[in-house]
């Protein structure tokens, strides 16, 4: 039996996707095996596996990444987050405060980056309470994870979310003539933080903080504020080029390198850095673009189009909460990448926005990995860091936690979406 380039692709990328939810290899080694697969079968050419990898998003994600890390090696994510608690009197407004703090952190900076800037407060509070850091923690992480969408530079996701619906910085906050999807996160967030506080509502005992560090230096936060800056100011630009999103976040970080060797000196760890996420991003890249090339795509969407009867607000719910279960266990960004472009064509086969099925994908995809301890990489690396300092939290303990604070984001959020778009 002769087996089509449409029935390969599929079988590789399930096979390949299977593999990643089983952990039987490193990521970088099954999404680069299978890419190389793909072209050695002829499924697809190199011409296409090249033109499926997105430069713009590797560009963000690489110089936001070494900003990021200048960022944490200044001390000034510790100075802020200190400055927050510091306002505070219990525990439990701890929590909130130190949640939030996260949160806003995390809708300019990578969500792992995030946990690892806020965590030594989290665990310093605990400390001084003599307490379990166990509850700030998975609120540090929870809220990471949530406002990664709320922005073009928040998380590899929002990225790719911006390169297939040819979103600028500024139209995830205003897009034709209505809010964008930032409104929707955030206020699926302020549900989010109210079920957080409703869980730890007994955290009463009292706080009193006080600032222990001080700032390294500032030019590490004056180049994220630039670097937003000049995103947001790009956006205004008529004909502007391709990859300009990419190319500005890259040469930021390649500043911010230069300013590090010539003046600031900073303990810069190359190790600490996410190499492995851009070869990883390269391999899925080549993945999904080959599900687009053999036209798989494109029989999913009438698939689903079908499914829903023709039904706008079926097909909505569908790809939302399917997209939670999903991202609950696996990694999003390759489920990400994957049905963007079917629900793209869904909203095309049944006459409706397609900014409305788009970003209802994306708030199940982003806000699913809140329920499960392996569902984001930011949760991950909590229970890791919990691990380190002696205490543990089992995966029942922490769905009891994730899975109200997604129920409630996602369906604040999706509404919003839906009344906004429909």
């Amino acid at each position: 039996m002769q087996i089509t380039s449409a029935l390969a692709a599929t079988l590789i990328f399930l096979i390949t996707y299977l593999l990643l939810i089983a952990r039987v290899a490193r990521p970088i080694c099954l999404t680069s095996g299978a890419a190389l697969l793909l072209l050695l079968t002829g499924t697809i050419s190199k011409q296409q596996a090249w033109s499926a990898i997105n430069v713009n998003v590797l560009g963000i994600v690489g110089g936001m990444m070494i900003l990021a890390e200048l960022f944490v090696r200044s001390q000034a994510p510790g100075f802020f987050a200190a400055r927050i608690v510091a306002k505070v009197h219990t525990a439990g407004m701890a929590l909130i405060a130190v949640s939030t703090f996260a949160g806003v952190i995390s809708a300019f900076i990578d969500n792992v980056a995030t946990v690892l800037i806020v965590a030594p407060i989290a665990f310093d509070i605990a400390k001084r309470l003599r307490t379990s850091p166990v509850p700030f923690m998975v609120g540090i992480a929870l809220s990471s994870n949530l406002q990664g969408m709320a922005t073009l530079v928040g998380d590899a996701t929002s990225v790719i979310l911006a390169s297939a619906a040819s979103l600028n910085f500024l139209e995830f906050f205003w897009l034709k003539g209505k809010p964008g999807i930032f409104f929707a996160v955030e206020l699926g967030a302020i549900a989010a933080t109210l079920v957080l506080w409703w869980l730890f509502r007994d955290l009463r005992q009292p706080i009193h903080y006080q600032q222990s560090s001080s700032v390294l230096t500032w030019v590490p936060t004056l180049l994220l504020v630039a670097v937003v800056l000049t995103l947001a100011l790009s956006s205004l630009l008529p004909n502007r080029p391709v990859n300009l999103i990419g190319a500005i976040a890259l040469s930021f970080g390649l500043i911010g390198l230069l300013w590090n060797a010539l003046w600031g000196h900073l303990d810069f760890n190359w190790s600490a850095l996410d190499w492995e996420t851009l070869i990883f991003l390269v391999g899925v890249f080549i993945l999904v673009g080959s599900l687009s090339a053999t036209g798989v795509v494109n029989s999913l969407s009438h698939f689903i189009a079908q499914l829903a009867g023709g039904n706008v607000l079926v097909a909505y719910l569908v790809l939302i909460w399917l997209s939670v279960l999903i991202s609950a266990f696996v990694d999003n960004i390759p489920y990400a990448l994957a049905m963007l472009p079917v629900a793209q064509q869904t909203a095309f086969a049944l006459g409706c926005s397609p900014y409305l099925l788009m970003f209802g994908l994306m708030i199940g995809t982003s806000l699913g990995g809140n329920v499960t301890p392996i569902g984001a990489s930011a949760n991950v690396v909590a229970t890791g860091l919990l691990r380190k300092q002696g205490y543990a939290i089992s995966f029942g303990e922490f769905v009891r936690i994730g899975l109200p604070f997604t129920v409630a984001a996602v369906t604040v959020a999706s509404a919003f979406i839906w009344l906004v778009w429909a």
